[in-house]
């Protein structure tokens, strides 16, 4: 058994050892397919490089505002902002998100007329022209955003100025219209809406070939541009980011990068400017305000002192007055608080100015109120910017609704808290003023009178300069709005395109026409349920492969194959077995070997009977002896008259004399047969009698080699019945016959011991076969073999 196994293993490794090998030579063996195949492969590609049109790859630098990284745009603004005249409040990852709106793309394509394109046919292909068309087409933007498919027109211009147009609008339906233009600039009636097309003035006309058009929905350009958009930061400690854009025409991506870094500031600019409008226009109204009632006062003031005929202030007032100054100058500080907080009081509970922002830097002293408003104004902006590129219902804005509420309570509150201390303030600075009125008591009644309508006049005058002052900030700040965006790096496009990538096409080709005919060869081998080389027999099991038999192509001789002094191909292989039974035979007593195979018509008898005539020309008495008692065929091979009496004779006790029933052979004169005889009723019961021991003892002694021909395994038990008296079983299979899965019952019965010593024969291998690795000088070993040795090949053997 050790023997056994390290036969097992040796032939197994050596499998091994010859698979890349083979799977070479067979590969190579189609080398007209692989050659056909790279061909066919390289030139679908340099069709394909041909016809398609190359992408771009330009890209742009920009810094955008973000007060966490320090995205401040210059000094002079740094500066405005410390004057308290700037609130900016930029994220910018939320700015990333803006520039990758499609509202804000869509209004780029509008601007840009990128909805519009324009080609020329140039060989089978249709060439994009961008800036170079003579003509240029706009479409109202509420005509297009109406469209639900594309709009493609042939325009031919003629040498009078005028064009013909025909058309089609591709939607639910098909729509074709036609329509001349004779004079330039005109319009162009479409089923969806109308063109207006006219001649730009630095482009020549195109008279000798017609120009194309295609007019497309701006939201589906804009959709296709976010795709080929990409937009990231360079890190993640700066506001700077990398704006790159995928285009078959560097112009168009260089001027669309340009336009949407122009478009975001503008509307990023405006939404700045919404605070300072609302403020300006809040001043205005509290300045006419203001402006009417001082003048009331001092128009009061004036007639006091004309009726009262006043024209100086008498010094014992004076006295009086300067002591009291200090909380007259208190009062009018206060007085102008209370004023300022009611103004503000009545503009937020005004319905109106619900959903608007509320002015601020008006003058107030409370600082947690002016916060609490810069905060409310932030949020409220923040909101209205998200709204133009979200619906109402999104988390994030429903979200801040929530706070601008929260807040739009907290600011009421806090005015009427503000207004509550003011009162206070001013009871209190009432209360110590009262102090010095028995001071005041016998001062003129005219005088009282008069400081009364000063204080008015002061109070509404301090205000009235107050609100000046604060809509000429206002106006400052408004002037000096900076963009969001700084472009760093200009958009440039990349000298090379970023696809078709032709070295990677011309490569992926290559290894495609490499890889068909290895993957149409795999796919041969999957399918291909039956056994075809000693490969296959050696991936499905590990019992020892005593060799393979090429086809028997010689119609002469269907039989008998192997004859003395002649060295053709099957002469050789059936050496070849010779060495390595006798090798597995091992030592002299062991004689007894036992053919069969799974089912009828594998050459089990056609390997045994040339077998036995190649044992018999190295001068050893060999004996051949029919067991397949059920369906004979030795007889038929040698000739012999298949009635004959045979050993079904001396195992149904007809004789004892066994040697009567050995017939010699005409082949040779060392080999003699013992063919099956009359089929008998019971060969299962024949074969078990104890009287094929007793044969067997008889014939050890007289005969070298014993080879007995017997039944499929894979139909009856003739085969294990008789494998008792073997010492060696020889299992044939037949190239393109065998099933691959007859080698589970082939292991099963070595795993179970049912036979003796179980090797392999590969019979019928056809060498002339590609598909299984085999050339016109044969297999493997053998081409070199028969090279070597005897001068000639397998082509050369077909030809003697």
């Amino acid at each position: 058994m050790k023997e056994e196994v390290n036969n097992e293993n040796k032939y197994s490794d050596s499998g091994e050892s010859l698979n890349i090998q083979e799977l070479i030579f067979r590969y190579l063996a189609y080398w007209p397919w692989f050659v056909a195949s790279v061909i066919a492969c390289l030139a679908i590609a340099y069709v394909y490089l041909k016809f398609t049109v190359p992408v771009y790859n330009i890209s742009a630098t920009i810094m955008i505002k973000d007060d966490k990284k320090g995205g401040q745009m210059s000094s002079e603004m740094s500066a405005f902002q410390d004057l308290g005249l700037f609130a900016d409040n930029t994220n910018f990852d939320n700015e990333i998100e803006v520039l990758k709106a499609k509202s804000l793309i869509k209004q780029v394509v509008y601007e840009l007329n990128t909805y519009c394109r324009y080609s020329v046919r140039t060989g089978f292909v249709k060439s994009d022209i961008y800036t170079q068309s003579p003509l240029l087409i706009t479409m109202d933007p509420t005509d297009n955003d109406s469209m639900k498919g594309s709009l493609e027109m042939e325009i031919k211009m003629l040498p009078d100025s005028s064009i013909t147009v025909s058309g089609t609008y591709y939607s639910d339906e098909e729509k074709s219209f036609e329509q001349t233009v004779k004079t330039l600039p005109g319009f162009i009636t479409t089923p969806v809406g109308r063109l207006t097309v006219a001649y730009r003035t630095d482009v020549p006309l195109l008279l000798d070939e017609d120009l194309f058009v295609t007019v497309a929905p701006a939201i589906s350009v804009a959709k296709g541009y976010l795709g080929s958009l990409d937009i990231s930061p360079t890190s993640k400690t700066t506001s700077v980011a990398i704006l790159s854009f995928k285009n078959s025409n560097k112009q168009r991506g260089q001027d669309f990068l340009n336009k949407l870094v122009e478009v975001y500031n503008r509307d990023t600019n405006t939404d700045k400017n919404i605070v300072g409008i609302k403020t300006e226009q809040f001043i205005n109204d509290r300045i006419a305000i203001i402006s009417g009632e001082l003048g009331n006062t001092e128009e009061q003031l004036e007639s006091y002192k004309r009726d009262a005929g006043l024209t100086d202030i008498k010094q014992d007032a004076q006295l009086y007055l300067q002591e009291n100054s200090e909380y007259e100058q208190k009062k009018i500080e206060n007085g102008t608080q209370i004023n300022l907080i009611n103004y503000l009081n009545e503009y937020v509970r005004n319905p109106a100015n619900t959903d608007a922002v509320i002015p601020a830097n008006v003058g107030l002293q409370d600082v947690s109120l002016s916060a609490l408003i810069n905060t409310y104004n932030e949020q409220v902006l923040e909101r209205d910017r998200l709204l133009r590129t979200s619906s109402p219902n999104n988390p994030v804005i429903q979200n801040l609704n929530t706070g601008i509420r929260a807040l739009h309570g907290n600011i009421l509150a806090s005015i009427t808290s503000v207004r509550k201390g003011l009162l206070i303030t001013k009871d209190d600075i009432d209360r110590q003023a009262g102090k010095f009125s028995t001071r005041i008591t016998n001062a003129p009644q005219q005088e009282r009178i008069l400081t009364s309508i000063s204080r008015q006049q002061e109070i509404k005058s301090g205000l009235y300069l107050m609100l000046l002052q604060k809509r000429e900030e206002n106006s400052i700040t408004m002037a000096a709005t900076a963009d969001n965006a700084k472009l760093i790096d200009a958009p440039l496009a990349d000298s090379a395109p970023v696809s078709p990538r032709s070295k990677i096409i011309m490569l992926v080709a290559f290894v495609l026409g490499l890889g068909i005919p290895v993957g149409i060869l795999y796919l041969f081998d999957l399918l291909q349920y039956k056994i075809a080389t000693r490969h296959d027999v050696e991936k499905l099991t590990t019992l020892p492969i005593l060799g393979d038999v090429p086809l028997n192509t010689d119609s002469k001789s269907r039989t008998i194959v192997v004859h003395e002094n002649k060295n053709n191909l099957m002469s050789e292989a059936f050496r070849s077995l010779r060495t390595n039974l006798q090798f597995m035979l091992g030592t002299p007593d062991r004689k007894v070997i036992l053919f069969t195979s799974t089912s009828p018509g594998e050459g089990k008898t056609f390997i045994s009977t040339n077998m036995a005539v190649s044992l018999a020309l190295l001068g050893k008495k060999v004996l051949m002896v029919g067991l397949d008692i059920r369906k004979p065929r030795l007889a038929e091979h040698f000739g012999f008259n298949k009635k004959a009496d045979g050993i079904t004779k001396y195992l149904s006790g007809g004789t004892d004399d066994l040697n009567s029933l050995i017939i010699k052979s005409n082949v040779t004169e060392n080999l003699q047969i013992l063919h099956a005889g009359v089929i008998p009723p019971n060969p299962a019961e024949l074969l078990a009698s104890p009287r094929l021991e007793q044969a067997m003892e008889l014939l050890r002694k007289e005969f070298d080699y014993i080879l007995l021909d017997s039944a499929p395994v894979g139909f009856i038990t003739d085969p294990l019945i008789a494998g008792r008296v073997a010492d060696l079983s020889i299992y044939v299979c037949r190239s393109e016959v065998t099933h691959k899965s007859d080698f589970e019952l082939v292991n099963t019965l070595r795993k179970e011991h049912k036979l003796p010593h179980i090797a392999v024969v590969v019979n019928a291998v056809d060498l002339e076969n590609k598909r299984y690795g085999y050339g016109k000088y044969g297999y493997g070993h053998y081409g070199k073999k028969y090279g070597y040795g005897y001068g000639y090949g397998y082509a050369d053997a077909k030809k003697k």
